[in-house]
């Protein structure tokens, strides 16, 4: 009976550790107010994003023609004007949201799952397995990210599958490394030892106890890579090879509106500037995220 209640009285004082160590990074990070703005930015987006089928009709707002009002300057009726197609602009940035924002996180995702298991293995066992790892890494990332993606969308044709996997690939070598340098720093700690004295299996020591304690520097590459993902993923939609038209996706609006930039400005203006506040938002919170979970940063 004591012993129950030793355990169960040792687990509730770790509940309230862990609660009061994520209060404190929560308190840490709402007193970094170029983080809390980044943040407010990505909520928005991702609210807009999420409501835009609710709030708009794909084919009569985002993707219908009205030729009589195309190219119509900014106005009350048309808050970013019309492109060459009379379809209202503000519409199209709003639903692209969807586009951009989904494949930057997808994209990520790749990136994150693939290189997190394979640096952490990498970091974990050594030797031969990890200098074949960080081989094939090194050659990964002599070949320039974007030229990478390229390469894999005309390979595999384009399309938005195909372009988050572009960019998801071309975003692993970052995670590999970030990751294998984190687990380098905990795999030889004293919990470690002691779980390996233990008989615990190797696979389950990394799952429980080695990914865990090095999450942090992951959390923060993960929010910046997002950012760069979107500005990847616009790129090759202004080149062609992202999101097929009349998909709204921000770079193909971009590459659409560049046609008519000297006398109608507005329609590679709006497009670029919300690719540049969702970017600016992503690395302001990682910024913040970094501050927060760095132990040399804290007071």
């Amino acid at each position: 009976m004591d012993n129950h209640r030793s355990k169960h009285k040792s687990i509730r004082t770790e509940k309230e550790t862990s609660r009061q160590h994520r209060n404190e990074l929560w308190y840490r990070f709402k007193k970094n107010k170029g983080a809390m703005l980044g943040l407010f930015i990505i909520v928005f987006l991702v609210l807009v994003a999420l409501s835009a089928d609710f709030l708009l009709d794909y084919k009569t707002d985002v993707i219908g023609q009205n030729l009589k009002e195309r190219l119509q300057s900014p106005s009350l009726t048309h808050l970013f004007g019309t492109d060459e197609l009379g379809r209202d602009l503000f519409f199209r940035v709003i639903y692209g949201a969807r586009f951009s924002i989904s494949i930057g996180v997808i994209s990520v995702s790749i990136g994150l799952i693939t290189g997190t298991f394979f640096g952490a293995i990498a970091g974990y066992f050594g030797g031969y397995i990890e200098e074949v790892i960080m081989r094939i890494t090194d050659i990964m990332s002599a070949i320039p990210s974007i030229l990478l993606a390229i390469a894999i969308v005309t390979a595999l044709g384009a399309s938005t599958l195909n372009l988050m996997i572009a960019v998801g690939v071309a975003s692993i070598p970052e995670f590999v490394r970030i990751t294998r340098a984190s687990v380098l720093m905990v795999r030889n700690q004293e919990f470690i030892e002691a779980a390996r004295a233990l008989g615990v299996k190797e696979w389950k020591i990394i799952i429980s106890h080695v990914l865990p304690n090095a999450l942090a520097p992951i959390i923060v590459q993960t929010t910046l890579t997002t950012g760069s993902s979107i500005i990847s993923a616009s790129g090759l939609s202004f080149l062609g090879l992202g999101v097929p038209a009349p998909a709204p996706e921000w770079g193909s609006l971009l590459s659409a509106g560049r046609k008519f930039i000297r006398g109608y400005a507005y329609l590679t203006l709006f497009p670029g500037m919300a690719i540049m506040f969702t970017v600016l938002a992503f690395n302001l919170m990682g910024d913040g995220l970094r501050d927060v979970l760095d132990p040399k940063l804290k007071q």
